[in-house]
């Protein structure tokens, strides 16, 4: 009994020092997963050789930043035209989304969660077999290999996330607002421009960049309605990969990654609680 009495508390003593091993090895495997990949395309960005069996790269360098950046590397042009497609995507999908967004908040329109669920179309089917007949279409219009057709093609992608987040901003703003607006006597329109749009503007906001960054990753619809006239990021990437380039690659998918991380930085500061719980509400 004594035996027994005396080695127990030690027992539960190691179990408690040895609590932290299993939460720690969950917490360095998704490290791991999240930073692995990570990890991996920077050493690619700054490797001169790097071949199998080797662990890590035998030289370093920046002699593929200079190529790429070079007036040849044709990574400026396709960074100036993704820009461009994407600030394009933003204006176009906001000036719909506004209206429609307003619209599924404030009124009680009929079927409203089937509209809300409409605008996921685009994203329930397979890519590839609607982009090959939207760019067969685009072809016969005079709409394939230009800035207006890819940007159309980006705004039926962004279209979801800008119709959802919008409608979620203005349900969001409390409809008493608007209504002490108008009792005062400001017209509707005044009362929209005045009270809900400044109140739902940070959704507004998120919602710009989630679409912005979706057409600035976009590539399928690029690939088959942009190309070969069209040149942006997302098609410089698979070129290079594909090629074997993988330094080339490495760098054109951080030049994508850097945008992406600063404005989700963006998002998590302003797309607050109330926002994201009246989304599909």
């Amino acid at each position: 009994m004594s035996i027994l009495s005396t080695s127990a508390p030690r027992l539960s003593g190691i179990g408690l020092d040895l609590w932290w091993i299993p939460r720690a090895a969950v917490l360095g495997l998704l490290a791991f997963v999240i930073f692995g990949p990570l990890a991996n395309l920077a050493l690619w960005a700054v490797a001169e050789r790097w071949y199998f069996p080797h662990a890590l790269p035998l030289d370093y360098g920046f002699s593929y930043w200079a190529r790429v950046f070079s007036p040849r590397g044709n990574a400026m042009e396709s960074l100036a035209n993704s820009v461009f497609v994407a600030m394009l995507t933003v204006i176009v999908a906001t000036a719909l989304a506004i209206p429609a967004g307003y619209a599924l908040a404030r009124l009680k329109l009929p079927f409203r969660a089937v509209i809300l669920l409409a605008f996921l179309i685009p994203q329930a089917f397979p890519n590839l077999p609607v982009y090959v007949n939207v760019a067969r279409l685009f072809y016969q219009i005079g709409l394939n290999g230009t800035i207006a057709g890819v940007v159309l093609v980006h705004v039926t992608h962004g279209l979801v996330y800008a119709v959802w987040i919008t409608t979620a901003a203005f349900a969001a703003v409390d409809e008493e607002l608007e209504q002490a607006a108008r009792s005062v006597g400001a017209s509707a329109l005044r009362a929209f421009r005045d009270v809900t749009l400044p109140l739902a503007a940070p959704g507004l906001l998120a919602s710009a960049i989630f679409v912005f960054l979706e057409s600035l990753d976009e590539f399928t619809g690029s690939y088959f309605v942009g190309a070969p006239d069209v040149n942006l990021l997302p098609l410089l990437l698979y070129t290079s990969s594909a090629g074997g380039n993988y330094q080339v690659a490495s760098i054109t998918a951080l030049l994508l990654l850097i945008p992406s991380i600063a404005f989700m930085l963006v998002v998590e500061r302003f797309l607050k609680s109330d926002v994201l719980s009246k989304v599909g509400h």
